[in-house]
């Protein structure tokens, strides 16, 4: 009896574990977190959802923080690495914007945390702010030249603006025009989930090479 306990206890030793499902980080501010809305239409869960529709298995993270700006986000991105996340979406800037805060501390914070997510060996998708047009030409020139500048440098994947083709437009947007209902984040999925699952499928391909 002890011998054929013994052999149980090798066979299932030898057999794989289950295969981790890729995690991706969501690391945002209020679009990313979802302000207004169940935590089923926020940005990471349609995502997540849109990517294992297409069979994709995922695991999206939601670290979206309301009002985060670029420095509050980068004295938290330490902790959120701690998991060893796979990818991570990098969506931070829009509080900067909406706050007038310098371009070049915006530009600094983002470079810092690029350095940082890829230091810990994850995959980063980058996604772009522009500056809103009452802070004047010249700080909007300066600002929205920040990340395609920070995408080149580092040479990561970026997605030029998070709410193209939603911003001002009042269908798709909460009562507050600034955060999108469920119908615009539908419109974030279509346009960023096609990059997210590129980002997947080249670094698996690396890891098979």
């Amino acid at each position: 009896m002890a011998g054929a306990v013994f052999n149980a206890i090798l066979l299932l030793a030898a057999v794989p574990a289950p295969a981790k499902s890729p995690e991706v980080l969501a690391f945002g501010d209020s679009l990313t977190a979802g302000l207004g809305l169940p935590a089923s239409e926020a940005f990471p869960a349609q995502l997540q959802a849109r990517l294992k529709g297409e069979g994709i298995d995922v695991k999206i993270v939601n670290a979206g923080v309301s009002g985060d700006t670029t420095t509050d986000g980068l004295a938290r991105l330490d902790w959120a690495l701690a998991d060893k996340p796979d990818y991570v979406i990098l969506a931070l800037g829009a509080n900067d914007a909406l706050r007038g805060i310098d371009p070049k501390i915006v530009r600094a914070n983002l470079d810092e945390m690029i350095d940082k997510i890829a230091a810990s060996g994850a995959k980063i998708l980058l996604l772009g702010m522009l500056a809103p047009a009452n802070w004047g030409a010249r700080y909007a020139d300066e600002f929205d030249a920040i990340y395609p500048d920070l995408a080149k440098a580092h040479g990561v994947p970026l997605y030029p603006f998070l709410l193209e083709g939603v911003a001002m437009n009042p269908a798709l947007n909460q009562p507050d025009g600034l955060h999108p209902n469920e119908r615009g984040v539908a419109v974030m999925v279509d346009h960023i989930a096609p990059l997210v699952a590129k980002m997947i499928a080249g670094a698996s391909a690396e890891s098979k090479s």
